[in-house]
């Protein structure tokens, strides 16, 4: 349920997401970086997979890429209201280039468990959510910082009216490990989504993203301006794509991706 973001120095990864919503189908947290306030109904197992996703970013005479491939958040419906997910990254690839030096590394990534609740009631008009996760570190030193985190996202979201419109805000709050190793800080993020159901099996969605991460060291700031899609090709199977685009030094110029979302 996350995407994948360029800071200043290093390529860090990350999980976050937003969803195709139709009548009797797949609710997925992809594509995008907001989450949907559904979860998986009871008793069903749900994949979602980013079949690829490549990020750049390039300052100075500086250029960072990053590539996953199969990112993949399983999902198991606990009850009406409420899934276990666990997120791994089988393989990504970070590449630096500064001059004349070039670094790489790739490997594994850290794998997330995460537990959604949905606090209001289906029809109620204003969805709420709440998703504490925690992270195991299970990347390599050079794709991670092999330290335990752990955070909780706040899905919130409301049609317009009687609108093909939909707005879905999901702000998150976690604990991270200090850059240099020695202790824990307090991060942020916020995304703004506006979803345009075209169809019952077409979406559109345009987001604004922002992150605020408070290390001792130095704060960085992150935002970005996000488009998706999303289609229904059945009432179980979602497919999509998107593109980021980095309004900030510290972010990714450019991120594009694709993947898939399977309900059994």
């Amino acid at each position: 349920m996350r995407t994948f973001h360029l800071l200043t120095g290093a390529v860090a990864a990350s999980l976050a997401s937003t969803a195709f919503a139709a009548d009797d189908g797949i609710c997925a947290d992809r594509p995008g970086k907001s989450s949907e306030t559904c979860t998986v109904p009871a008793g069903h197992w749900q994949i979602e997979t980013g079949l690829a996703d490549w990020a750049l970013r390039k300052g100075g005479n500086e250029r960072d890429t990053l590539l996953v491939l199969g990112e993949t958040t399983v999902k198991y419906g606990l009850d009406a209201e409420s899934d276990i997910e666990v997120d791994l990254t089988p393989w990504e690839r970070a590449t630096s280039r500064a001059g004349n030096i070039d670094d790489s590394a790739s490997g594994i990534g850290d794998v997330y468990v995460n537990y959604k609740r949905h606090l209001t009631a289906s029809d109620a008009p204003f969805q709420v959510t709440l998703l504490p996760f925690v992270k195991i570190p299970t990347a390599k030193r050079s794709l991670g910082n092999r330290k335990f985190e752990a955070g909780l996202l706040v899905p919130m979201g409301f049609p317009l009216g009687r609108s093909p419109f939909s707005v879905n805000l999901t702000p998150e709050f976690d604990l991270v490990a200090d850059e240099d190793g020695h202790g824990l800080h307090a991060s942020m993020s916020q995304v703004a989504s506006l979803g345009w159901e075209l169809s019952p099996r077409l979406n559109v969605a345009g987001e604004i993203w922002g992150q605020w991460n408070w290390d001792p060291a130095a704060t960085v700031r992150q935002y970005s301006a996000d488009a998706s899609i999303a289609y229904l090709a059945s009432k179980n199977v979602q497919l999509d794509a998107g593109a980021n685009f980095g309004l900030s030094r510290e972010t990714a110029d450019i991120e594009l991706y694709t993947g898939v979302a399977m309900r059994f």
